[in-house]
């Protein structure tokens, strides 16, 4: 019989191997699954593929923003411990050697500047070689253990600076950027300006993945499933060709000019002087370059289209009118009598005739742009009834063209003051808004967004996007809540001092047109410095220093029986309207001619 002390070793024994095997069973058993699992995860890696950027067409299926093919080179992280220094300097001889157009002394500073001791990504330290170039030293490369070769896009602009404010460009995605959006970190660029930033969603496309079976070294077995990134491209509206020969017309001139289609507000061509060159700032632009076009007195970098401000003058009469016919305060046919200037509170509102015009209706007040017969009007109708209108009409409100920050502008008003100086608005002022001076300003595509309003009285949105990824993109252009009922009566007599603008002797453009399209316009000479009241007889605009000379407008639509386009200009400090800019609207036109947009003159 065991003793008491043998006993217990058995007992200790069994139990011992009792939980062995319920160990056992547990891990074989009951833990496969979840250890399965575990094994599946850690064997498979998901990669994620970056598309390529949408490309951007004209019209015609011109490309004005494409990829082009080229390589990145990296190079292995930790290299700049002291132990690897050799190691670094090694790869950097030998990329120099087969990529002479590198820098040593370049790309080791940059390495430097990127490499950490938790750095474990590869560093960058070429972000862009030509195809041509990198394709002859790829296979030598591609065999090194701490060197890289990548295939990566770059994007370029064909024609350089042609379109710059409309098209533009992208650059590298900044921390903001690549936090808010996944798409834009793998890809590594965004739209910045123009089309570019304004279609980012679309023209930046949607990621991939590939997730492949790998070993616990990372050895790939096999791809287990693959999803192609999502690309797409856009169509504008614009016509390269035409925005071309606008361009030339310009030469060194700065201002704008924008040709729409008054049927749904597409924009066939629209320009803003001085352009710039879209490939610098692909890949970042020096300092001194940006320095230079930042000091530029002519603002090449500015969008003149959506984001310059000036005086309209008396391109806005026709929508000032029409505030005064909602208010009683003319009639078509009134004729108003029209001195040389009006007296108000000890000044003296000048027309820009010094004779005056004499007896006025509205026809001739349109034909020759009188300014008194505006003052009259004005101090009849109030600003409290001219403000109004003209927002309506399309002022101190954006006209939604699809162009990233456009401004509003200024359509100044009695609360706009009072919130804006803390001050109460004068009678004088309402005389200085009614023939588009004082404060308020405008930006090009407002006033040809109300030129084509009154050509063809539908509400018009500016666009420039005609398809995206081959779907068209289409745009209802009402005519809810533009004109009222007494508007719309009188916009025949002011089509018709519109035309007479352009056609008759006494009209303010007509020696300047020459088009053979017959057209109707509006010209407009904004004042950018005030006139001193001892002034007795004013000064010459050709007198004066080039940036105090007055901003010249043409506003116009054509062919006047059947409007189609709206084609407005504007040249900085050009003095006047119709001597600055009538040639350059009657080429435009008959360049429209000539490429069958229009297909008849009168």
């Amino acid at each position: 019989m065991l003793n008491i002390r043998t006993r217990v070793v058995i007992i200790f024994f069994i139990l011992f191997w009792i939980m062995i095997l319920i160990r056992v069973y547990y891990i074989s058993v009951k833990s496969h699954s979840y250890y399965n699992e575990i094994s599946k995860r850690n064997s498979t890696k998901t990669e994620y593929l970056a598309p390529q950027r949408g490309l951007i067409y004209d019209r015609n299926g011109k490309t004005l923003a494409i990829n082009e093919l080229g390589f990145s080179i990296s190079i292995s992280p930790q290299l700049s411990k002291k132990s690897k220094l050799s190691i670094l300097e090694n790869e950097l001889d030998f990329l120099v050697e087969h990529f002479p157009h590198l820098q040593k002394d370049e790309l080791k500073k940059r390495y430097l500047r990127l490499d950490s001791a938790y750095e474990h990504d590869n560093i960058k330290i070429v972000d862009f070689i030509k195809y041509e170039d990198g394709i002859k030293s790829f296979t030598k490369t591609n065999l090194r253990e701490n060197s890289f070769i990548s295939l990566v896009s770059k994007r370029y602009y064909p024609y350089g600076s042609l379109a710059s404010h409309v098209i533009g460009y992208v650059g590298k995605t900044d921390k903001n950027e690549a936090a808010a959006d996944p798409v834009a970190k793998l890809v590594g660029y965004t739209g910045k300006t123009g089309i570019e930033k304004y279609y980012d969603s679309v023209l930046k496309g949607s990621e991939g993945s590939k997730k492949t079976k790998v070993t616990a070294l990372n050895e790939k077995i096999e791809v287990i499933s693959k999803e192609e990134p999502k690309n797409q491209d856009i169509k504008l509206s614009i016509d390269i060709e035409l925005q071309k020969y606008i361009s030339e017309l310009f030469g060194k001139r700065s201002g704008t000019a924008i040709v729409m289609d008054i049927n749904d507000g597409s924009i066939l061509a629209a320009v803003s002087y001085p352009e710039y060159n879209l490939n610098k700032f692909v890949t970042g632009i020096s300092q001194e370059e940006w320095k230079s076009m930042i000091e530029d007195f002519n603002r090449p970098f500015t969008n003149k289209l959506v984001n310059g401000l000036y005086p309209p003058g008396s391109v806005v009469k026709m929508s000032v009118a029409m505030a005064f016919i909602n208010h009683g305060a003319i009639t078509p046919k009134k004729i108003v009598f029209c001195p040389p200037f009006i007296e108000l509170g000890g000044r003296m509102f000048r027309d820009w005739k010094s004779d005056g015009h004499g007896d006025t209706d509205l026809k001739k007040a349109i034909r020759v742009s009188s300014d008194v017969y505006f003052y009259k009007g004005a101090l009849d109708t109030g600003i409290d009834n001219i403000e109004p209108v003209l927002k309506r009409h399309g002022f101190g409100v954006r006209t939604g063209v699809d162009l990233p920050n456009e401004f509003i502008g200024i359509m100044p008003g009695r609360s706009w003051k009072m919130d804006k100086y803390k001050q109460p608005w004068y009678h004088g002022e309402t005389l200085n808004t009614a023939i588009g001076q004082g404060y308020f300003l405008v930006t090009a595509m407002q006033v040809a967004r109300n030129v084509g309003m009154i050509a063809s009285g539908k509400n018009l949105v500016p666009h420039f996007i005609r398809e995206i990824d081959g779907l068209e993109i289409k745009y209802d252009s009402s005519s809810d809540e533009i004109f009222n009922d007494k508007e719309r009566a009188v916009l025949p007599t002011i089509k018709e001092g519109m035309y007479e603008v352009c056609n008759m002797p006494t009209g303010t453009a007509s020696r300047y047109i020459n088009s053979k399209v017959k057209i109707a316009c509006k010209t407009g000479t904004a004042q950018v410095i005030g006139i001193s009241q001892e002034e007795k007889v004013r000064m010459k605009e050709s007198g004066l220093d080039y940036h105090q000379r007055s901003h010249a407008w043409l506003s116009s639509y054509g062919p006047y029986k059947n409007p189609k386009y709206v084609v407005s200009v504007m040249i900085e400090h050009g003095e006047s309207g119709g001597r600055a800019t009538g040639d350059t609207v009657s080429r435009i036109y008959d360049k429209l001619y000539s490429l069958g947009y229009i297909k008849t003159t009168e």
